[in-house]
């Protein structure tokens, strides 16, 4: 492929440190976003549950980005599912990402993790791919918050 005048010969490498690439796209991806949809006031936040020893066990970690909450992760101990813990911080998140203007939120799990559980919360399957882990499901689920 001939090169076109003035233009600089490109090389393409497979770092093996993914960092400095990493905050490079990132920085180049957030000034895009920024010009096309404006500010996304990104924010992160966690919550967790602690027992009489403070340790912690269980969480949720989100964040929020325009007028949308995403869920990254959630985990109660073993010992506490089912015991609404899980439910509580998932109202808690639900919350506060409405007390920052948030409308709507979304998660991902897998069929093996908490399909049903944010179904029974209100969340909507939206998307799914098949054997995501092998001989399960990777779900996408969302829900407007009021």
């Amino acid at each position: 492929m001939a090169e076109a005048e003035g233009a600089q010969a490109l090389r393409f490498v497979e770092e093996k440190s993914v960092t400095k690439t990493a905050n490079a796209v990132f920085k180049g991806l957030k000034a895009f976003n920024l010009e096309k949809a404006g500010s996304a006031k990104y924010k992160r936040f966690a919550i967790s549950v602690r027992n009489d020893g403070d340790e912690i066990v269980g969480g949720i970690v989100a964040y929020t980005a325009w007028n949308w909450c995403f869920i990254e992760l959630l985990w109660v101990d073993e010992a506490l599912r089912g015991s609404g813990s899980g439910r509580e911080l998932v109202a808690r998140v639900e919350a506060v990402a409405a007390s920052r203007g948030a409308r709507y939120i979304y998660v991902d799990t897998f069929s093996f993790q908490a399909d049903g559980f944010y179904q029974k919360l209100g969340y909507d399957i939206y998307g799914k791919l098949d054997d995501f882990p092998p001989g399960f499901h990777r779900i996408w689920l969302k829900k407007e918050l009021s």
